[in-house]
């Protein structure tokens, strides 16, 4: 089945005229006739009956329009996207983060990349280091963002974007939220909300247990999201990395010996070809200025 076939037969059902509907496309009427007849005969039956003064569907030439029909705006709209991101009017970007990883880090970089594009089509995988390593390989995702991403593939292109401190986040009408000067042993009566989901969780739990903090009894958090309204409801205290954005309702500050960092790296695939959006946004992310996740000053 051709097109240009479908094409002709949308023609003929809107008229319901073998001449006009040649003329709208533009092509003889023998040509026309000839390409529906292929059709018919692929089809396996005639989707027409040749009446004067009008043409008109036979019982399988409606019950083939609306599928025709859909085939024809669906291979219409297929050209037009093609078309638009060879021309560079539409861009798209398929880019996977862990879920320690806060997409606000993207945002500023997102509102550049969307003056270059006439429209712009975001998809935003999230999932563990190793199902960020899975959409790459896949070819799911162009890009990927993670703190590390543990599996070994030496066709992972690596760039360290920045390295960061944790620090402890409490609600603001919390006992430590006024102090200045928390140490471990501060936090050992607290209760814990322990970030599972984060790649340096198990290291950060093997710290928290070497300065007597029962971590075993902490509440267990799947997701940043829940983690911020569990402390916005003063059930617990939590440490998390200085990137992770937190409303003005939390506190954070820093806690004396607590020295663990982590990086977080930009991913690529080596010899994959990349998008033109995905380009500009790994430059972007390997130019940006990322030196306010540098200072470990605690902020409010």
């Amino acid at each position: 089945m051709e097109m240009h076939q479908v094409r002709y037969f949308l023609a003929v059902a809107r008229v319901l005229n073998f001449t006009r509907a040649a003329d709208e496309c533009n092509v003889t009427q023998p040509s026309l006739t000839r390409a529906i007849k292929q059709l018919e005969a692929e089809l396996g039956g005639d989707l027409f009956r040749r009446e004067r003064p009008a043409a008109q569907l036979t019982e399988l030439g409606l019950r083939m329009h609306p599928l025709l029909k859909q085939c024809y705006e669906a291979a219409t709209g297929a050209r037009q996207l093609a078309s638009s991101f060879k021309s560079g009017e539409v861009g798209a970007l398929r880019i996977a983060l862990t879920h320690s990883v806060d997409l606000e880090l993207l945002i500023p970089h997102l509102d550049q990349i969307k003056r270059l594009f006439n429209r712009l089509e975001f998809c935003f995988l999230r999932g563990n280091s190793r199902e960020v390593a899975e959409f790459l390989k896949k070819g799911e995702a162009e890009l990927g963002i993670a703190a590390e991403i543990s599996e070994e593939w030496d066709r992972f292109d690596t760039w360290p974007l920045f390295t960061e401190g944790f620090q402890l986040v409490v609600n603001k009408c919390h006992p430590l939220a006024d102090r200045k000067d928390i140490t471990f042993e501060d936090l050992q009566k607290q209760q814990w909300l322990s970030r599972n989901f984060c790649e340096h969780a198990e290291r950060l739990s093997t710290l928290f247990r070497s300065h007597g903090i029962d971590v075993e009894r902490s509440h267990r958090i799947s997701s940043e999201r829940d983690l911020i309204e569990l402390l916005e409801a003063d059930v617990g205290v939590a440490v998390i990395p200085r990137s992770v954005s937190t409303p003005e309702t939390l506190k954070r500050t820093n806690v004396d010996g607590l020295d663990m960092r982590r990086t977080v790296h930009l991913y690529g695939v080596a010899g994959r070809e990349r998008t033109a959006v995905a380009s500009a946004v790994m430059r972007m992310l390997r130019g940006a200025d990322w030196s306010q996740y540098l200072n470990q000053d605690a902020g409010s």
